[in-house]
């Protein structure tokens, strides 16, 4: 998140798993936008096991950035002529690998690169531990200039796994070359956080328990598991959402300011929240599972008839959790986080509600009734912030009604950069901020293990609505209810 950016070296970046989904619809389209903007020079090379020469990698780059129905225009045909290569992994035996390594030093000469490189796992969390160990058994991370590890999430499947993980990579490469991607944190509204609340003390000067009655974080999603069933089955919404994207969200609404802008300063403070955070008791969880409905007036089946997935499952869609920072900043202030499969529509938010005023000032003869301020911050679809404040309506009498300011980035500035072309140029500066920590990692996945060795009962909720009902018990004790929308 370096704003003004460093001159960007010229490097090579590597992509292992590079016909797979995730390259072909986040990661080609982020790469040609950031190649377009004249920014970094880059040669890319796509490593996979199937049987590619160039010219048929180039091609299928090609199509996937072409226009839905449509051809890909010559601008994409020539810049994959010019800058993308394939080279093929095999079975991935150590020979492979060390033959993968000579052929990217070839590509370096021909390309007259420097030997920097960026080695971007896009894989599945089951192939990290073996390409780690091929690309350090090939000396593939020692190159002439630096080199920089990518690994996308799931880091780990608990605390013990995520440990081993890191012991791994660090075997091979220095916390300073890991990238831990989460790709909310590339969101400008989630970015913006940091902004929003250091350099304005309007705000700041209120975010604090004398002010905040509680904190609400919601990523809710209209899809069912579409075809991860595979991958779902075996990770649930806890491992999916909640240790990632969720408490990264946490830690940057709920962590101080930090002594500078410089990255390590900024995740100490994450990792601070993380560590002053409750115990959480299975009376401050909520477990759900969606059943057959309907979502943007179509009928839609319930997780159990999804295809691939076990006609008995146990597998949570929904997690709804009451968290407590015990911090000066926010000891009595609860942070509630909800995540779910077939909600009612795509959003992500972090709502502050604010005290109400201790007593009723106006005269008994006013109508209306006095709503605590509150702070919406929207990080998808529409990113922005509203804050609703009370205002006196027209008239003789003392009538107060609710109404919301709202600021949304795109009326402001146009079209936003997709989060994968904030974060891939992060990247190329060697800008760590937006990405997370090994102690970061290992700290949220302890967090959630008592929820993982636990039993906590799984509640139904149809698809269409907001979740279980029984979510609606974590937030009524203090008069609270959840945001829609």
């Amino acid at each position: 998140m370096n704003v003004a950016g460093p001159e960007l070296s010229p490097h090579l970046l590597v992509v292992f798993g590079a016909t797979g989904d995730l390259m072909q619809r986040k990661l080609l389209p982020a790469l040609y936008a950031v190649a377009a903007s004249g920014k970094a020079p880059f040669v890319l090379v796509g490593v996979s096991r199937k049987p590619l020469d160039n010219a048929g990698f180039q091609s299928q780059c090609a199509a996937s950035l072409a226009p839905v129905g449509g051809s890909p225009s010559p601008e994409v045909i020539d810049w994959t002529a010019r800058t993308v290569r394939h080279v093929g992994l095999g079975d991935g035996t150590p020979d492979d690998y060390r033959r993968v390594a000579a052929e990217l030093d070839r590509v370096e000469t021909a390309s007259g690169l420097p030997g920097n490189r960026i080695l971007y796992l896009a894989l599945p969390a089951s192939a990290f531990p073996a390409t780690i160990e091929g690309l350090g058994n090939a000396a593939v991370h020692r190159s002439r200039g630096w080199t920089r590890l990518v690994v996308e999430k799931p880091f780990g499947r608990d605390l013990a796994s995520a440990q081993a993980l890191n012991a791994l990579i660090h075997r091979y490469f220095a916390e300073t070359q890991v990238y831990r991607i989460d790709h909310y944190l590339g969101k400008e509204t989630v970015q913006n956080l940091l902004v929003f609340r250091f350099a304005n003390m309007l705000f700041e000067s209120a975010w604090n328990r004398d002010r905040v009655a509680c904190v609400e974080i919601t990523v809710a999603e209209d899809l069912g598991v579409e075809h991860r069933a595979g991958y779902y089955e075996t990770a649930g919404a806890l491992r999916d959402m909640v240790q990632n994207h969720l408490m990264q969200i946490l830690t940057l609404t709920a962590m101080e300011v930090p002594a500078q802008y410089e990255a390590d300063q900024i995740r100490n403070e994450k990792v601070k929240v993380l560590r002053s955070l409750e115990p959480i008791a299975a009376s401050d969880a909520v477990f759900g599972q969606y059943d057959a409905g309907e979502v943007g007036g179509a009928a839609v089946p319930g997780y159990r008839q999804e295809p691939g997935v076990d006609p008995s499952s146990a597998t949570e869609t929904f997690v709804a959790l009451r968290l407590k920072v015990n911090s000066w900043r926010w000891q009595g202030v609860p942070f509630f986080l909800r995540t779910g499969k077939r909600l009612a529509t795509k959003t992500t938010f972090i709502h502050v509600h604010f005290r109400s005023p201790p007593v009723w000032f106006f005269p008994a003869s006013s109508s209306g009734e006095i709503t605590a301020n509150s702070l919406r911050i929207l990080v998808q679809p529409d990113e922005g912030f509203e804050l609703a404040i009370e205002v006196k309506k027209p008239g003789h009498e003392i009538e107060l009604e609710t109404h919301r300011m709202h600021f949304q980035y795109s009326e402001a500035f146009g079209p936003l950069a997709d989060a994968y072309q904030t974060l891939i140029l992060d990247v190329m500066r060697g800008d760590q901020t937006l990405f997370v920590r090994a102690d970061e990692v290992e700290e949220s996945w302890r967090i959630v293990a008592p929820l993982l060795a636990g039993t906590i009962p799984l509640s139904r909720y149809s698809a269409g609505s907001w979740g279980p009902v029984e979510s609606e018990g974590l937030v009524a004790p203090g008069g609270h209810q959840w945001s829609e929308g």
